[in-house]
C-alpha cells in the first residue's frame, strides 16, 4: 500500500516538473513599448538632458522673491495670468510700516512748517510790540532826563533847593532809563532782522533729514506690494494667503525648502531649451556655427527640431533638475539654450524634462 502511494506522489512529481520545464522554455512575448526610447538622429550626436524655459534674451524664468518679510494678505493674479509691468501681484501685511511712515511724515511737516515760521519772521504783529516796547522805553527815558536835568538846574541855582541824594537819584534813574532805552531799541532791531540764517540752516538740515527718512520709509513701504518687473506672464504662484515669507522666498510644503513666491515666464510665442552637457564630451562639440539640436518629448514619439541660441562659458557643478537646491552630483556640465516656436498641437510647459541630442549641421 505504501509503494502504490509512493509511485502515486513521484509521477505527480515527474508530472510537475516536465509541465514546468515546458512553460519555462516557452518564449514569452515582450509587451509593447508604450513609445520608443530617443533615437539619435545625428550620426555623432551627444545626448543631453534639458528643461523647457520660457525664451529670454537671457537669464533664465523670473523668479520672483520678496525684498521685505511679512504675511500674504491678498494674491492679486492668477497663473496663466498675462501681466504687464508694474502689475500689483500680491501685497503683504503693511500695518506697521504704514503706520511707521505716516509718523515719519507728520514730523517732516511740522518741521517744514517750523523752517517757514523762520523764513517768514519777523511776524507783523511781533515786531508792532516791539516797536511799541522801544517806544515806551524811549518815553520813560526822555521823561528820566527831563527830571534830572530839573534837578540839576535847581541844584545850580540854589544848592540847598536840592539835596544832593536827590540828585544822584535822578542821574541814576537817567542812566537806567537809557540803558532801558537801547536794550529795547536793539531787542527792536533784532527783531526786525528775523530769524537767524543759521537758525534756518539748521532747521532746514532737520527737515531735510527727516524728509529723507520719511521717503526711504515709504519706498520700503512699497515694497509690501510685489509687482511685475516687466511683460510676462504668470507660470507658478507658490504663495497663499495667510502664508509667511521672506526675501529667502517661501517654504515648499512638498519639497521642505525655500522656493520662489512666483515664477513668471515671457509672452514670447517661442519657449527655450536649456540643456547640459556633460564636461567629459564638451570636446566634441561642433562649433556654434554649425551647432543643431533636436528635442524629444518623454512619453511620445514627438520630436522637435531646436535653434540655438547661446551658450554659458562657464562649466558648473550638475544640478539634478527636480531638484535644484538640494540635490547634486560629482559631475560638471556646460549650458546651452536652444529655441524652438510654440504649437498650438503641442503641449509642451517651461519646468518640463525633455531628451535632447546636439548633432553638426
Amino acid at each position: 500500500m505504501n509503494n502504490k502511494i509512493i509511485f502515486v506522489l513521484s509521477g505527480i512529481g515527474v508530472a510537475i516538473g516536465l509541465t514546468s520545464a515546458y512553460l519555462s522554455g516557452v518564449e514569452k512575448k515582450l509587451p509593447i513599448p508604450v513609445f520608443n526610447p530617443a533615437p539619435n538622429p545625428y550620426q555623432k550626436g551627444i545626448y543631453a538632458n534639458g528643461m523647457i524655459e520660457s525664451y529670454l534674451p537671457s537669464g533664465e524664468n523670473i523668479n520672483i522673491y520678496p525684498e521685505v518679510a511679512g504675511v500674504v494678505t491678498h494674491i492679486l493674479v492668477s497663473e496663466g495670468q498675462k501681466v504687464s509691468k508694474d502689475t500689483p501681484l500680491l501685497s503683504m501685511d503693511d500695518s506697521v510700516q504704514k503706520a511707521t511712515t505716516e509718523q515719519l511724515k507728520s514730523q517732516a511737516d511740522a518741521a517744514l512748517a517750523m523752517l517757514e515760521e523762520l523764513k517768514h519772521q519777523p511776524r507783523k504783529e511781533v515786531l508792532e510790540v516791539a516797536k511799541a516796547q522801544m517806544m515806551s522805553a524811549q518815553a520813560s527815558f526822555n521823561s528820566a532826563q527831563i527830571q534830572m536835568e530839573k534837578q540839576r538846574k535847581s541844584s545850580e541855582l540854589d544848592p540847598q533847593s536840592v539835596s544832593k541824594d536827590t540828585l544822584d537819584n535822578a542821574i541814576n534813574a537817567a542812566k537806567v532809563a537809557k540803558a532801558n532805552f537801547e536794550v529795547a531799541k536793539k531787542q527792536y532791531n533784532l527783531t526786525k532782522a528775523g530769524a537767524w540764517v543759521y537758525d534756518i540752516k539748521n532747521q532746514e538740515q532737520q527737515y531735510n533729514a527727516l524728509y529723507k527718512s520719511y521717503t526711504a520709509a515709504t519706498a520700503l513701504l512699497s515694497k509690501y506690494t510685489i509687482k511685475a518687473k516687466s511683460d510676462g506672464v504668470v507660470l507658478s504662484i507658490m504663495a497663499a494667503v495667510g502664508s509667511y515669507m521672506s526675501p529667502q522666498g517661501i517654504y515648499g510644503t512638498y519639497t521642505g525648502d525655500m522656493n520662489p513666491v512666483m515664477v513668471m515666464g515671457s509672452l514670447q510665442n517661442q519657449l527655450a531649451v536649456r540643456c547640459y552637457i556633460d564636461e567629459i564630451l564638451v570636446p566634441k562639440l561642433p562649433s556654434t556655427a554649425r551647432m543643431q539640436a533636436k528635442m524629444f518629448i518623454r512619453g511620445t514619439a514627438v520630436s522637435i527640431p531646436l535653434e540655438f541660441v547661446r551658450l554659458q562659458p562657464y562649466i558648473s557643478p550638475k544640478i539634478q533638475l527636480s531638484n535644484q537646491r538640494t540635490e547634486r552630483v560629482d559631475v560638471r556640465v556646460l549650458p546651452i539654450i536652444f529655441r524652438f516656436d510654440k504649437s498650438d498641437n503641442i503641449n509642451v510647459y517651461p519646468g518640463q524634462l525633455v531628451d535632447v541630442y546636439v548633432g553638426e549641421k
